[in-house]
């Protein structure tokens, strides 16, 4: 069976390009389309040092840093793949991926991380947080994210079969799309990572600086708790998060994944603020035995088991709220709402245990995330093509 597997644009090795690592371990021989390739050699590893057909995008003016400005041309672009040639198209989408053209003897199967967020959900806070909310330039912006969006609609109806990555964005998907979907969460490699029971005196937040990760307000309860926080990332907020901070904060940059891990098995607690789709981090640092605390809304609500009271709140609908407890929600994106739950951790932190936090994680990696969509693909193609 020859096939296609369409991916957004690669430039990094993030979340959705680890769902794209494990596709090549069940499809080697697929080959891969996407709108821009700007991966360095010693980078190409996961996707098989594989030949990649890129869209018309790659020639643009600064394609390589300003990609995402040529979201306008993306939708013309992905359609002028010609994929006539392939049985099985898989697309691995949160943006444009999904809208590729295939036929009625195709079969296209979706992994969607999200619909596409600048059209749907985070329209009119991209909109805000960009200056675009008002005047001519916003009138214009939003006239093409309307455009986009009536796309992103129609491109959805001719999916053959939705994945998506949490029951979150299985419920998006039905809202935005009116499409059912199968939930098989991203895979995480949780072997990467070891439970430590011995823990320090200090919290950790691990993120890209860009403002729905709300890292700032992260910094700003913690200059007001007084508590030691290492923080570990960078991006274009860096500076405005940093202008936060008191002394109590340390800032690390950017680090390996091997720094990363040693912090995270040290840390007294992760801290998360935003409100993900899923949500790879946070279920690392459950694997390295460590305590989470976060923001209750999103996919982070199907990974974290949250502790007492807090089980039977309504917003919780497809929380695991049955076995011991892996961290505490906060349920206002606010410094305020954010101490509270610090304090409350603090107080029962002696409930938590590491080796039961990290057995929670497990549910999550990379086998069982191979198998499922293993499973379900074939399944689909079987009844597809007889």
């Amino acid at each position: 069976m020859k096939t296609a597997v369409i991916h957004e644009w690669l430039v990094n090795y993030a979340g959705s390009e680890r769902v794209l690592e494990q596709i090549f371990h069940i499809f080697p021989d697929a080959d891969l389309y996407c709108q821009v390739d700007f991966l360095k050699e010693d980078k190409r590893w996961f996707i098989m040092n594989k030949k990649v057909k890129t869209s018309f995008i790659q020639k643009l003016p600064k394609a390589e840093t300003k990609y995402r400005s040529y979201l306008p041309l993306m939708p013309f672009a992905v359609e002028r793949f010609h994929l006539s040639e392939y049985d099985l198209i898989i697309s691995n989408s949160h943006s444009v991926a999904k809208g590729v053209r295939n036929n009625s003897k195709q079969l296209h199967i979706c992994y969607c991380h999200t619909p596409m967020r600048y059209a749907w959900d985070l329209r009119d806070q991209y909109l805000k947080e960009t200056g675009l909310d008002s005047g001519f330039k916003g009138a214009v912006v939003k006239f093409i994210l309307d455009r986009i969006r009536k796309w992103d609609f129609e491109t959805a109806q001719k999916v053959d079969y939705f994945i998506a990555n949490s029951n979150y964005i299985k419920d998006r998907i039905k809202r935005a799309y009116g499409r059912d979907a199968t939930v098989i969460y991203p895979p995480v490699d949780v072997d990467s990572f070891k439970v430590s029971d011995k823990k320090d005196d200090y919290f950790l937040a691990v993120s890209r600086m860009v403002p729905y990760k709300k890292m700032d307000m992260i910094v700003e309860a913690f200059s007001g708790l007084g508590l030691p926080l290492v923080v570990i990332g960078d991006g274009p907020d860096l500076e405005k998060v940093k202008s936060r901070a008191k002394k109590n904060i340390k800032f690390l940059g950017y680090q390996e994944g091997n720094v990363l891990a040693e912090y995270m098995q040290k840390a007294k607690a992760f801290v998360f603020a935003a409100e993900e789709d899923f949500g790879i981090v946070p279920v690392e640092a459950q694997a390295c035995g460590t305590p989470v605390i976060a923001y209750g809304k999103g996919g982070v609500t199907e990974s974290v088991v949250p502790f007492g009271e807090v089980r039977s709140r309504g917003v919780l609908q497809y929380a695991r709220t049955e076995g011991p407890p892996t961290g505490v929600f906060f349920y206002e994106q606010t410094s305020s709402a954010l101490i509270d739950a610090v304090k409350r951790f603090i107080s029962i932190e002696d409930k938590f245990d590491p080796f039961e936090i990290r057995k929670n994680a497990e549910r999550f990696g990379i086998d069982r995330f191979r198998k499922e969509f293993k499973d379900f693909t074939d399944r689909k193609i079987s009844e597809f093509f007889g």
